[in-house]
């Protein structure tokens, strides 16, 4: 029971803490900016902690930590409607097919590591939710007013699937940080439903993903001590999750296909009801 009672308050806390995180990144765009920048010069802990080694880790926070400055910039491009030089650059729809990109970077990346360890099935959910996110710029969007905030419209249906085809890949991946794993995962879930809000999914899942890595590179020693979940691995698990993501993506992938075959794409992922 003291061990329940331990992991839970833990997770809780740092579900709070960052769900907190990503409010204030959103609210306070100017220092969100800026701050993502300043992460850079935290290059040399990466290295001297061995936080971050082994080419995927390396590929991982690169892939998050840099698209996450270059939105910042995006996001104050936007909501102080800047025009002239960069910020011109920063307002045109690259921007959104570099995002779409860069999550389907971040899919991938898992994907290969899937393969690698022989979590076939897992791996499938992976391509599955490639081929299924919502295409950029038809359904992405920084807004041009308030907060500049990234709005882009997944369906309950793929987050549900990212979320947990991610923690099946971090529990066979790296057990040790699964429950912290969870937490962020949970946080950019929850933080969307609370606000009411739910294109604000991919924004959450940013800034919480990129929060983690950061304490986990510099860190290195924090989440193993507070919340180490290696004893909760088991390959039996590991195997039927997989099956089990794989089973919800294969009927997903044909709704998501018809969706855009009949052209009610646009009322179900943006959430529309059909008058």
């Amino acid at each position: 029971m003291g061990l329940v009672l331990k992991y839970g308050v833990s997770m809780l806390v740092y579900i709070s803490i960052l769900m907190l995180i990503v409010d204030i990144m959103r609210k306070k765009y100017r220092f969100s900016s800026w701050f993502w920048a300043a992460t850079l010069l935290t290059f040399p802990l990466w290295i001297m902690t061995g936080g971050v080694s082994g080419w995927f880790r390396w590929v991982k926070i690169l892939s998050v930590i840099l698209p996450t400055i270059v939105l910042g910039f995006g996001r104050v491009a936007n909501a102080d409607n800047k025009i002239g030089g960069i910020w011109s650059f920063l307002r045109k729809n690259w921007m959104l097919w570099f995002l779409y990109g860069i999550l389907f970077l971040n899919i991938t990346e898992a994907t290969i590591k899937d393969l690698q360890m022989g979590n076939f099935y897992n791996a499938l959910a992976g391509i599955i939710l490639c081929i299924t996110i919502p295409y950029a710029p038809k359904y992405w969007n920084i807004e041009n007013k308030n907060n500049g905030d990234l709005l882009v419209y997944t369906t309950i249906m793929w987050n549900f699937l990212y979320t947990t085809w991610n923690m099946a890949f971090v529990y066979a991946e790296g057990a040790t940080f699964f429950a912290s794993s969870i937490c962020i995962l949970l946080a950019a879930e929850v933080y969307p439903i609370i606000k009411g809000r739910p294109e604000l999914y991919v924004i959450a899942r940013v800034y919480t993903l990129a929060t983690h890595l950061l304490i986990r590179a510099i860190v290195p020693e924090l989440f193993p001590k507070i919340m180490n979940s290696s004893t909760w691995f088991n390959p039996d698990v590991m195997k039927y999750w997989g099956i089990a993501n794989a089973v919800i993506a294969l009927p997903f992938v044909f709704w998501h296909t018809w969706q855009l075959h009949t052209g009610k794409a646009e009322q179900s992922f943006r959430r529309i009801k059909a008058v």
